[in-house]
């Protein structure tokens, strides 16, 4: 979910892990030159959705074993779930919508937040719950502090031992 702490967490993570890190977000801007409001409002959220599919099959293709973070509707797809599944260990960073809405609302990036985030963050985690279900190995509380969310997922990949 959005202001979860993936990117944050993910550049840590990555870093004692010794491997590169892939935000996926910052993935579609790469390969469009576009930022992702501005694809949202000019191409619709499908058209987004479709660059975002292709960002993760090709992160998820490769054959280094790196740390990713998702962006939290990439599970909307379901070859891209498959994809989660098959390719290395997931972790389902999670944290209750009033920790949500409280690291999102510093930032305008977030174009689906814009008018109620908290209505928003809760319909996204009831229609996505399932899906992050389905994809991961482990879930772990984002509301701990940073370095024990980076020791826990340490931990999963060190425990399922995949990459």
């Amino acid at each position: 979910m959005m202001g979860v702490g993936k990117s944050t967490v993910g550049r840590r993570v990555a870093k004692q892990l010794d491997r590169p890190f892939f935000d996926s977000d910052d993935e579609v801007v790469a390969r469009t030159g576009r930022a992702v409001t501005e694809i949202f409002s000019t191409d619709g959220e499908p058209a987004f959705r479709e660059i975002e599919a292709a960002v993760m099959a090709e992160l998820l293709s490769s054959p280094t074993a790196s740390v990713i973070a998702a962006a939290g509707g990439s599970v909307l797809d379901s070859t891209t779930r498959t994809r989660l599944r098959d390719s290395g260990t997931v972790v389902w960073m999670r944290a209750p919508v009033d920790v949500l809405v409280g690291r999102t609302s510093r930032g305008t990036h977030r174009p689906a937040l814009a008018n109620d985030p908290r209505a928003t963050l809760t319909q996204m985690e009831a229609d996505r719950e399932a899906l992050y279900s389905e994809v991961a190995d482990a879930v772990v509380d984002c509301t701990a502090p940073i370095a024990t969310v980076v020791a826990s997922i340490i931990a999963v990949v060190e425990k399922v031992g995949a990459p």
